[in-house]
Order: structure tokens, then sequence, then C-alpha cells
């Protein structure tokens, strides 16, 4: 690795961990230039914590969503910089796939064969649109929510129009009859944006991410010097802190401390449960 790659690494990784240069260069050289590695040595040597700031990334573009009839369909759409993001051809395409995606019900090989407005595919106009625009522009997911079992309702962060943005979740609700109270929804839907948890309760979230996690606070302990005895009694009360804040229905409020959002759903129960069955969150770029 040459030293300008390594310092161009010391600074990515410093602004995702907050950790100084020669922690940063210290781990790097550990992990062989590994930025993700880099991330988890330092987290077990406890001079990183786990932070919003680790899920940045250099991949921007869109997020749209489209409902109707109930039904929602969300779309990501990559580019390499903001400034292609906001360039208005760009914005077209993507809007006018949103409308493709809603009906392709989120079906990424049926949405590159379908044609557009100009009679061509959407693979071929991504590749003129790549073409003119000069920079690498690609479709990375979509999600489709259909009407059956419950409501689905929506929200956009950082909306630049209407249903664009660079953050959109989507939950599906049982317990509201169609069309009613679509507020309470758009809330849930707001907290889920803020919030990002990785699943409804804590046994839906994925056992790897569990062990990971469970492996680097272990290790984070045992590197502050602690008897094993005490080092298990931490660990697992924050293997449990970290399940109740990356599980939805254990997540505190964002608009009552005071309260979870599942003591919220039990408030607004009446005569049928309210239940959180499905829900999903785009953040532009997140994880790529």
């Amino acid at each position: 690795m040459s030293n300008k790659d390594l310092l161009d690494n010391i600074k990515k990784l410093r602004e995702m961990t907050g950790v100084g240069f020669k922690d940063c260069k210290i781990a790097l050289d550990e992990s062989k230039g590994d930025l993700e590695k880099s991330v988890e040595f330092l987290r077990k040597k406890g001079i990183a914590k786990a932070s919003k700031k680790m899920n940045r990334t250099a991949a921007e573009g869109l997020a749209l969503v489209k409902e109707q009839g109930g039904e929602i369909a969300l779309i990501e759409i990559n580019s390499e910089t903001d400034f292609v993001a906001k360039n208005q051809d760009f914005i077209n395409f993507c809007k006018e796939l949103s409308d493709i995606n809603f009906i392709s019900k989120g079906n990424l090989d049926l949405i590159s064969q379908s044609k557009m407005k100009n009679s061509s595919t959407v693979e071929e106009n991504l590749v003129n649109l790549i073409a003119k625009i000069g920079e690498k522009i690609s479709i990375r997911r979509t999600h489709f929510f259909d009407n059956s079992s419950g409501s689905n309702h929506f929200y956009v962060h950082s909306s630049l129009e209407k249903n664009v943005g660079k953050i959109i979740s989507v939950v599906k609700l049982k317990g509201l009859k169609k069309g009613e109270d679509n507020e309470f929804g758009v809330k849930i839907a707001m907290h889920i944006a803020a919030s990002n948890p990785l699943a409804i309760d804590k046994d839906g979230i994925d056992k790897k991410i569990v062990d990971k996690e469970l492996e680097i606070i272990k290790a984070e302990i045992t590197n502050s010097g602690k008897p094993l005895e005490m080092a298990e009694k931490i660990s697992k009360g924050k293997l449990s802190k970290f399940l109740n804040d990356n599980s939805l229905l254990n997540q505190i409020w964002i608009m009552d401390p005071k309260k979870k959002v599942a003591d919220v759903l039990k408030e607004k129960s009446s005569k049928n449960d309210i239940k959180i069955l499905d829900f999903m969150r785009f953040k532009v770029g997140e994880g790529v």
C-alpha cells in the first residue's frame, strides 16, 4: 500500500470511528488495510464505540417510493457522487424507474427488461445514461409491500421532492382499518427511519450479527483487564442492551423517551391489537 493510500484509509477510518491518527494506523497495519476489520480491531480494544459514523459510505444516489391502492414499492438507485444524484436526467430516470418498479412488484429481472417511455429497455437506458453522465450508476435494491394482511405506511426523510429522498421507511401494520389513522402509521415509519432497527423483536435479529457483537463485547471487556467472572456478567448486560436498542418493539419511542414502541402500540390498540407485521428501511448507500 502506498503512503497516499495509507493516509487516505487513515482519514476514512478516523471519520468512521473518531479515533486518533496513531491508533488508526496501528489498526490498519494489523488488519492489512481492511477498513471493516480495522473498525472491529479498534472496537475490541475499547477505543472505538459502535456509532452511526461507522455506517458512512461514499455511495450516493436516491431512494424512491410509490404507493397505489394500499401497495407500496421501494427502490434505491446509486450513483458515485451526490452531484450526479442532483442531475435532472438522473432524477427523471429514477422517477420513471420507480413507476416500473411498482408495476414489476420489485422484481429486478423484470425491471431491467421493461420498456421505458422512449421504447428502449431499462437496461439500455441505464447504459446510455452512464455514457452520458460518465459515472457508474446501478439499480441496487427493491422491495414490494402488497396490501394483504395489513395496511402499509411510509415516511421519506431528507425529501428532495415528493416520494424521493435519501432515507425511506415503510411499515405494515395489522389492526388499523384501511385508510384509518394513517398518521399513526407514518409516525411508526418515521421512528424506523430515525432508529434503524434490525428486526421487529429480539428473536428476529440475525444470529450472526448477535454472535459477532458478543465477540466484540467480550474482547473489549477482556482487554480492559476485568476479571473473567465480571466480564461474563458485563457482557450479558451489554448484549441485552444491544438487542433492545436494535429490536423495533424494544426501542425507545422517538417522540417520548419514557415509552417503548411496544408501549405505544398497546396504548393505541382498542378492539383489535395493533401489530407490526413487517418493515423496511432504505438509506442511500448504507452497507455498500
